[in-house]
């Protein structure tokens, strides 16, 4: 059986280690691959993370790992050759938790099938030997096999082409767990509340435990921040005055019933009235619908859709979906914000590229910001290579172009354990195995012990949100299940009567703002 993940060992490794090689701040996409390259490499590794892995944009995307149908519009084929690359190699990294999607863009006027047709086959040529199929096109008929509840007016036919799913929250867990088994270490809950520095130089961190208010001194020879849309929040720590690096922009997702979009092919709106795409795809046996983009003046932990946001997704997506879906039917919405990098002159958010940018300040902070959850991978290479290129580490190979990431199996698990890939027949051994969360969640039981015991969940939150997917598949379920979850997390972590009240109504607090049922009843 795996060894438990508990607080108090890792806390132990902290006072032990004189000074690691690295250390991350931020346990998002961008920190966990930049700490998981980092250890893979046999550098000694910290990841500090001031909430919950994955608690902002990292577990709000349109979960899928692609590389940007939109950017060959912007003729931006580098980017897409990239993103494609690193799609591929993903999901031979991770075959249990990214899968082929196929999707359908549909055609109602004579010149668009053509347009878009010769994109998407630029888009086959662009993945190489990574591809996940080649594009087709399809007359009226098979378009509506694929998507049967598309509005038939005027509908011509469509294209199909290939992309990859994933689970975000989940990759994210997964690298955290792929971390340890590299001999890294990570904390969650220890935001790191300074920097430490000697005649000027980044010598490492100060960091506090959240539970228990202990603080840390912890010396590293690089520093790396990571921190998505909050990047400029360390960087003032380094230097008060450093300018802004980012425009963030917020895009919201609904989730309604899978009847919407029955079966297993995604529908992809090319070109909507704000000159985005829009998608419609099947996730975890539901139907999840974004995005928007719109520009926010400060990043916030918990950023909530704004009226016109969701009248937009429902308006935009009843123009090709009978019956299309109200407010009313609307299970749970979310919102992720994009560390987008500040470019002059720039009017829209939405033009912003998702390139990735690498700063080293006067005193050796690494700062790594943009890019996307597709991506990661290659931006934790490239932050390391530039830490190893300030001679701050000695030269070591990068391996994780080939390593297979925690839970690698190509054996087919059956949904919800899939995303565990060969831990699933662990689970399915604990306590709780075959007792359903509540009936309108596809969880067990067992998946919240696991959570506690092997993925560091502390919080009805983290259970809920990320370690499963509840609150985003279905907010009012996920509140009916919050006081079983605290039962269960204080049995795993010794918690008493008091904790579990506290923490059932701290999430029923935070879930009542992923429900809505009218404009009236949505309080923004």
């Amino acid at each position: 059986m795996t060894t438990h993940l508990t607080r108090e060992n890792i806390l132990l490794t902290l006072q032990q280690v004189d000074e690691w090689d690295v250390i991350v701040i931020g346990g998002g996409a961008t920190g966990l691959g930049a700490a998981v390259e980092a250890a893979s490499r046999g550098y000694q590794t910290l990841l500090l993370e001031k909430y919950d892995f994955a608690k902002g944009t990292s577990s709000r995307s349109t979960k899928l790992v692609h590389g940007g149908v939109r950017y060959l519009a912007q003729g931006n084929l580098a980017l897409v050759r990239e993103a494609l690359h690193e799609r591929g190699l993903l999901h031979r990294n991770a075959p249990h938790l990214v899968h082929n999607l196929p999707l359908v863009v549909p055609s109602y006027a004579g010149w668009s099938q053509l347009y878009y047709g010769a994109g998407l086959k630029l888009y086959d040529l662009l993945s190489g030997r990574l591809s996940f199929g080649h594009s087709q096109f399809l007359n009226k008929q098979k378009t509506l096999e694929q998507l049967p509840t598309l509005n038939q007016k005027k509908l011509r036919g469509g294209i199909l082409y290939h992309d990859g799913q994933f689970d975000d929250a989940r990759l994210a867990i997964t690298l955290m767990r792929t971390l340890i088994d590299q001999g890294g270490a990570a904390l969650n809950y220890a935001p790191v509340i300074g920097l430490m520095k000697t005649a000027g130089a980044i010598a490492g961190v100060f960091a506090q435990d959240s539970e228990t208010l202990k603080t840390f001194e912890l010396k590293a020879k690089v520093v790396i921040n990571a921190t998505g849309v909050f990047v400029d929040d360390v960087r003032r720590m380094d230097n008060a005055s450093a300018p802004t690096m980012l425009s963030p922009s917020q895009g919201i997702h609904v989730v309604v019933d899978q009847r919407f979009l029955p079966g297993h092919c995604a529908l992809m709106i090319p070109r909507t009235e704000d000159e985005r795409v829009l998608f419609a795809l099947p996730w975890h046996g539901k139907t999840l619908i974004g995005t928007t983009d719109t520009p926010v003046e400060q990043p916030e932990y918990e950023p909530r859709p704004l009226d016109h946001e969701i009248d937009f997704i429902l308006r935009t997506i009843a123009q090709y979906l009978t019956p299309a879906p109200g407010w009313s039917d609307v299970l749970s919405v979310f919102v992720g914000q994009r560390p987008l990098v500040k470019a002059d002159n720039m009017t829209s958010t939405a033009a912003l590229s998702r390139e990735h940018t690498i700063s080293v300040s006067d005193s050796g902070l690494v700062t790594i910001t943009g890019g996307k959850w597709t991506t990661y991978r290659k931006m934790g290479e490239d932050v390391v290579n530039s830490a190893v290129k300030e001679r701050k580490l000695p030269q070591k190979p990068s391996i994780t172009r080939d390593l297979r990431l925690h839970g690698w199996t190509q054996t087919p698990v059956a949904a919800p354990l899939d995303v565990y890939g060969s831990d699933a027949s662990l689970i399915q051994q604990m306590p709780g195995a075959h007792q359903l969360l509540h009936p309108d969640l596809p969880y067990s039981e067992a998946e919240i012990r696991w959570a506690a015991r092997y993925e560091m969940a502390r919080t009805v939150e983290d259970v809920l949100s990320r370690r499963t997917r509840s609150l985003l598949l279905n907010a009012a379920a996920s509140i009916e299940a919050a006081p079983r979850v605290a039962a269960i997390l204080a049995n795993e972590l010794n918690r008493d009567d008091s904790w579990q009240k506290e923490q059932v109504s701290m999430y029923q607090s935070l879930a009542m703002g992923y429900k809505l049922n009218s404009p009236q009843e949505h309080h923004v």
